[in-house]
């Protein structure tokens, strides 16, 4: 069940489906959280960086004032918004920086404000918005630190080295290039997760469908017996009080017999990891099919011998022999069935054939006995044709692979 719900993968397989804190940053981007601590981290770095900026630049530009001071605290606290509004945060702390560029004063980290919003855009898919941000930051850069410097402070500057300008372009090229990397990445997990949750309801689909078919073939063939029972005891009842009695012990034998099955098969809806209560039931059992069959007026005669099958190919023959014989016992009206197993060429032949003709009565079944065949059949890689035959009569022809391929695991 762990593997199921996705537990179990190990921290090795975490860049496959994405590391814990890749599900918060999905968490804050559907609104659940506002990244606060992050902010106020970084407020509290630029704020001080800034200073130490300053400091180590006196002279060359101007010193922070309370107007560079409250630039500095509008970039960072815009990053309150990166998730739920990228695109205006991504324009509004590439203004502030370039705002607090054309005043003259220092370089310092207001550059990872403008960078945690270009990467925060682009990972939530405002890739145009981002690139046309740090363009524009960029654009801006070139023009005050080669032309408008004459008119901007700080007083006396003169141009940039155009040198500093490729160290600003690689700087925009490395966040942005980080920030697709990553966007990439976050999307590949996404597909993963949802491929891995598809995967995990079409097993739980499976696997209803499964105890579905199996509760549809226990009841199916014991109601089938007791309905026969049933009928002769009542035909009975006064004519023959010692043979309705036996028709009414065929019926207590065959409930409990169906009670027995049916809680084996809810069983598997109990606690995973425990094991079975009792095993499933195979092609051993084919004598007991024959007793109840024999109970409702059914003669079976076994032809050939069936060879040692893994546990879900034994079982899906059991259940095909046992649909067949039912269906014999509701729809036709010959009271002897042959069944013949075959096995050679790695596949097991089974071959169920009674001489009909069939009742034309509503029997009440479901109608899914012959689907219910086919789907066994399918999910081993076999097959199962079922029709009159030529001379009269019905005939079930099942197929079924000795050697069944796992299924692969699903990713």
């Amino acid at each position: 069940m762990d593997r199921l719900h996705g537990r179990g993968d190990g921290p090795s397989r975490w860049w496959r489906h994405g590391p814990p804190w890749a599900h918060r940053w999905d968490d804050e981007e559907r609104g659940a959280r506002w990244p606060w601590r992050s902010t106020a981290a970084l407020t509290v770095f630029v704020m001080a960086g800034s200073t130490y900026a300053a400091q180590e630049q006196v002279g060359e530009r101007a010193a922070l004032d309370p107007f560079a001071r409250a630039l500095l605290v509008v970039a960072c606290v815009q990053l309150l918004w990166r998730k739920r509004y990228p695109v205006p945060v991504v324009f509004g702390t590439a203004a502030a920086a370039m705002i607090y560029f054309g005043a003259g004063y220092p370089y310092g980290p207001i550059f990872l404000a403008v960078a945690l919003a270009c990467f925060s855009a682009i990972v939530s898919g405002h890739r145009r918005a981002a690139w046309a941000a740090v363009a524009m930051l960029w654009a801006g850069h070139v023009l005050i630190a080669h032309w408008l410097y004459r008119w901007l402070p700080p007083s006396g500057d003169g141009p940039q080295a155009w040198g500093r300008e490729g160290v600003v372009a690689a700087w925009v090229v490395a966040i942005v290039a980080l920030a697709e990397l990553v966007r990439v990445r976050r999307e590949q997990w996404a597909r993963e997760r949802a491929e891995r949750a598809q995967a995990a309801r079409r097993r739980a689909d499976e696997e209803r469908l499964r105890i579905a078919r199996e509760l549809h073939d226990v009841l199916a063939h014991s109601i089938s017996v007791i309905n026969v029972q049933a009928g002769v005891g009542l035909a009975l009842l006064d004519s023959d009080p010692e043979q309705a009695r036996t028709a009414l012990t065929t019926i207590k034998a065959a409930s409990k017999e169906a009670l027995g099955e049916v809680r084996q098969v809810l069983d598997t809806l109990r606690t995973p990891g425990d094991a079975p209560r009792a095993p499933a039931p195979g092609l051993d059992r084919l004598p007991e099919l024959v007793e109840q069959a024999a109970s409702a007026g059914l003669s079976v005669e076994i032809e050939g011998a069936s060879p040692s099958l893994p546990p879900g190919t034994d079982l899906a023959a059991f259940r095909i022999v046992q649909e067949a014989l039912t269906n014999v016992v509701r729809h036709s009206g010959s009271r002897h069935t042959r069944v013949h197993l075959d096995h050679g060429g790695g596949a097991l032949r089974l071959r169920i054939d009674d001489d009909g003709p069939a009742t034309g009565a509503d029997a009440g079944g479901s109608g899914n006995g012959l689907a219910g065949m086919r789907e066994r059949a399918a999910a081993l890689g076999g097959t199962i044709e079922a029709g009159p035959r030529d001379d009269g009569g019905f005939r079930v022809l099942a197929v079924l692979p000795l050697k069944v391929k796992a299924k692969e695991d699903d990713r």
